[in-house]
């Protein structure tokens, strides 16, 4: 949980020194799992935060497999599972990760669970309803600055560039701009079109 901490403080860009929170998550992330090797929370989380700041990505999604099979009906595992596979470049797996999430926690929701849901649809280039999910998402978590990335780059990739602008305009008051996403073709389709919306935005 301290990892999560860190790596919020990070994502957030409420972090002096972003590299330090960077450093600090991943550390205690590994030294939880030295800890508690077998603990499906510690897996769950540890895989979560070595795969947004980590370096293998791999290790992140052998963590996650793991805490699937040892507890297949973790909610909070499938939806690590989810956000680690946009990461990689397999929004529709994803989605469905995201589905079993949904159905195992109909109640208990990450308040940010609609992101997800918004970037695996971008990143599948189905624009229309990335920002339905995006849109939503801001109603939930108005303050979470992933959101207004990704949903800048969806407007700017539609066209919507005056959208694009407003939604940079709104990011830039909340944090700098940053990416997370290791597959190189997604990463470029989400740069690119935040660089068309910034752009835009003078």
């Amino acid at each position: 949980m301290a990892a999560h901490c860190h790596a919020g403080l990070e994502v957030n860009g409420w972090a002096e020194d972003p590299e330090a929170a960077r450093h600090t998550s991943v550390d205690l992330a590994g030294r939880a799992l030295r800890s508690a090797p077998d603990d499906l929370n510690v897996l769950a989380l540890a895989a979560a935060m070595l795969g947004y700041f980590g370096e293998d990505i791999d290790v992140s999604l052998g963590l996650i497999d793991r805490c699937l099979t040892l507890n297949p009906s973790s909610a909070r595992a499938w939806h690590w599972s989810a956000l680690l596979r946009v990461f990689t470049g397999h929004p529709d797996v994803a989605l469905e990760h995201f589905q079993n999430y949904l159905r195992l926690s109909p109640r208990d929701r990450m308040v940010t669970h609609l992101n997800v849901i918004g970037e695996a649809h971008f990143f599948s280039r189905r624009f229309d309803e990335a920002a339905a999910n995006l849109l939503a998402s801001l109603d939930l978590a108005p303050s979470f600055p992933v959101t207004y990335r990704v949903l800048a780059a969806c407007y700017a990739h539609m066209g919507r560039l005056d959208e694009a602008r407003d939604i940079v305009r709104r990011l830039r008051v909340i944090t700098p701009a940053g990416t997370r996403y290791r597959d190189p073709e997604l990463r470029e389709l989400f740069l690119s079109g935040l660089r068309l919306a910034a752009s835009e935005a003078g």
